[in-house]
């Protein structure tokens, strides 16, 4: 595999053009990259080929007649294939003077566009991100089917499929269906609530309750009360009984969010309940009896609090029967595609806008960023992209994404490649673009920095 080459394997594309000129000069291209390449330079060879083979991308002229220049063979032709391969990337290629009718190729589902003469970096870094869209909305598709997706009652999905997240899926594919507490740890964001309900609808109690505490926000003042109710007259201001959370989880699970925020002087009473299901609630004798699962989750270092005293050993030990750790997004960011797209995918259906996609620069930026806030920030950053765009793709500054001292590699763990990407990032933006200056400053010659710019993908 040479520098060049990010694919696991060879993308399949289809080159569309009535001119012979276009397909030499595309195959000429295309072929060190990396892609296997086929041709058709008419509307029926186009169709015939999508029906009898497989392809990650398509590239496609929109004209197909001497002298025609509406387009719309090529629209003809897009409202075919969507209807054959509806997840299939399509990329069409028109003159500077039909930008309009490039933007309606898109509106019928072509995923981008490129003019003619075309640019050979953005092409090749167009392709690039349209195959890897392309084979992310597949996966996602056959991990759905294969339930590698897991989804609870709530549609919330666990998207796994870097290799660095294949030990949780193991995990909860291993622990799921049993009764075992489970300590699930991670950085804020990084989705140990979606564990929490991948475990909970593995279960046999995935028919059942799960109800989720956010223990840091309850005060410690009715923090008893909420988990294990009271009696009228307890107190004040219990004018009702009140059913509390074990109560109201009995049969299914409890998730204790933020769990090392419970109260010193609750933790024995937690623990009683979890070692033997009972608890008397608040201003009344009588012990009630429980049959709840309970998963905890914790960005803290248990282990540190326990030396420190703030936290029970006997209490972190019988949650901590099976613990999973989620990585922070920052180290599994061969998901981060697939979760753009699934993020997506939900605002513009809950917004009601016309998106399509992710401009190629756009989708850079969502891969190089280093998310300090995990797969939440993806999640808001997507929110608020859709929200703000006017355009039919997302374009890099309705991202919102800056580059900032959390942004910044970390020196101590870095290896030589990335501190290199990161250099050449920084001189392009400090230019501008400029690849001459860019150059100047890194110490390369403009060639040198030309081919580092392809190995990277920065455009």
């Amino acid at each position: 595999m040479t520098d060049k080459q990010k694919f696991s394997f060879e993308p399949r594309i289809l080159i569309a053009d009535d001119q012979p000129d276009v397909l030499k000069a595309l195959r000429l291209l295309l072929k060190p990259e990396g892609f296997q390449i086929e041709t058709a330079s008419s509307v029926a060879e186009i169709i015939d080929s999508v029906k009898t083979r497989d392809f990650d991308v398509i590239l496609m002229d929109l004209n197909y007649v001497r002298g025609e220049t509406s387009g719309q063979q090529g629209l003809d032709v897009l409202y075919r294939i969507h209807n054959i391969d509806d997840m299939l990337p399509v990329v069409v290629m028109t003159a500077w003077s039909s930008v309009e009718l490039a933007v309606e190729a898109m509106r019928r589902g072509a995923r981008d566009f490129i003019p003619k003469p075309w640019k050979n970096e953005r092409l090749l870094t167009i392709l690039r991100t349209q195959v890897e869209l392309g084979r992310a909305l597949r996966k996602g598709k056959q991990l759905e089917q294969e339930n590698v997706l897991l989804k609870d009652e709530n549609s919330q999905l666990l998207i796994a499929e870097s290799r660095i997240m294949q030990p949780v899926l193991e995990a909860i594919a291993r622990v799921g269906p049993s009764d075992a507490n489970v300590l699930i740890t991670g950085e804020n964001g990084s989705g140990k609530g979606v564990v929490a309900y991948a475990l909970h609808a593995a279960s046999g109690r995935k028919d059942k309750t799960m109800v989720t505490v956010n223990t840091a926000s309850i005060p410690e003042t009715v923090f008893e009360s909420e988990l294990f109710g009271h009696v009228a007259g307890a107190f004040t201001d219990a004018k009702s009984d009140r059913l509390g959370r074990f109560k109201l989880a009995n049969g299914g699970t409890l998730f204790l969010d933020e769990i090392a925020a419970v109260p010193a002087r609750l933790q024995s009473k937690l623990l009683r309940v979890l070692e033997s299901g009972e608890f008397e609630p608040i201003g009344t004798s009588k012990t009630c009896r429980v049959n709840v699962r309970v998963l905890s989750a914790t960005n803290a270092d248990l282990l540190a609090e326990v030396a420190k005293g703030d936290f029970r050993k006997d209490l972190f030990y019988r949650l901590n029967t099976v613990e999973i750790h989620v990585p922070p997004l920052r180290e599994r960011k061969e998901d981060i595609p697939l979760l753009a797209t699934h993020f997506l995918s939900g605002y513009v259906t809950k917004y009601r806008k016309s998106i399509f996609g992710f401009e190629a620069a756009a989708m850079q930026m969502l891969r190089d960023y280093n998310w300090p806030g995990n797969v939440r920030e993806l999640d808001h950053t997507i929110e608020r992209a859709v929200l703000m765009t006017q355009d039919e793709l997302i374009q890099p500054r309705e991202l919102g994404l800056t580059t900032s001292s959390e942004d910044k590699p970390r020196f101590e763990s870095i290896t030589l490649e990335e501190m290199e990407r990161w250099a050449i990032r920084k001189a392009m933006n400090r230019f501008d673009g400029d690849i001459s200056k860019a150059a100047v400053a890194l110490g390369l010659s403009r060639g040198a920095l030309y081919r580092r710019l392809e190995k990277y993908q920065i455009q």
